[in-house]
C-alpha cells in the first residue's frame, strides 16, 4: 500500500466523519426546534382546553338560570 493511497483513504474517511457531523449538528438542532414546537402545542392545547371548560361552565349556568326563570313564570 503507498502512502499516497493511505493518504487518500485517510482524507476520504475525514470528509465523511466531517459529513457525518454536519449530519448530526443538523439533527440535533432539528431536534431542538421540534421539541420546543411540542411545547408551545401543549401549551396552546392546554389554553383551548381551559377556554373551553370555561365556555362549558358558562353555558352550563346560562341554562341552570334560564330553567330556573322558567320555572318561576
Amino acid at each position: 500500500m503507498s502512502t499516497d493511497n493511505v493518504y487518500d483513504q485517510l482524507q476520504a474517511l475525514l470528509t465523511r466523519v466531517d459529513g457525518m457531523h454536519d449530519r448530526v449538528r443538523r439533527l440535533t438542532d432539528e431536534n431542538r426546534s421540534l421539541r420546543q414546537q411540542q411545547e408551545q402545542l401543549h401549551a396552546e392545547r392546554s389554553a383551548l382546553m381551559a377556554k373551553n371548560e370555561q365556555a362549558r361552565q358558562r353555558v352550563e349556568a346560562m341554562i341552570v338560570r334560564l330553567k330556573s326563570l322558567e320555572q318561576n313564570t
